[in-house]
């Protein structure tokens, strides 16, 4: 049986057992990033509740904390756990702060020396909004 993520009686998301185990890892890898717990318990039973509030904080500050990392490998590591995590945010009706994250993106393009550096916010809401799709219960 595949595992369901769910706030209250309401069901967020129903992936495979794969995709929900290689979920789970990177929780509790970005918990640690991030310096907070995420709001998304321990999966019982197949099933996994997450806290509305706690889920809420952890998500701004993700989106912060990712926003503000200028490390290419580790941007590129943690864009599909973010993207998925504003997915399930967007899923759960939780307003996401990207103002922050605009704010930092505009700084840093305004001082960057990197011929390179892009826009990402409007790509990162672009890809959540697409896995939004693919995050059913």
């Amino acid at each position: 049986m595949s595992p369901y993520y769910k706030m209250g009686d309401q069901a967020l998301w129903n992936p495979s057992n794969g995709a929900s185990r290689l979920f789970m890892s990177q929780v509790t890898v970005y918990q640690v990033e991030v310096g907070l717990p995420s709001g998304i318990g321990p999966m019982e039973a197949d099933e996994c509740q997450i806290d509305p509030i706690a889920f809420a904080v952890f998500v701004d500050a993700l989106l912060a904390w990712h926003s503000e990392t200028r490390h290419a490998v580790m941007a590129a590591l943690s864009e599909g756990f973010v993207a998925t995590v504003l997915a399930l945010a967007e899923k759960a009706n939780i307003e996401v702060n990207w103002h922050a994250a605009e704010r930092a993106e505009s700084d840093y393009l305004q001082t960057a020396s990197d011929p390179h550096a892009k826009e990402w916010t409007a790509a990162l809401q672009q890809k959540s909004r697409e896995l939004t799709r693919h995050v059913a219960a």
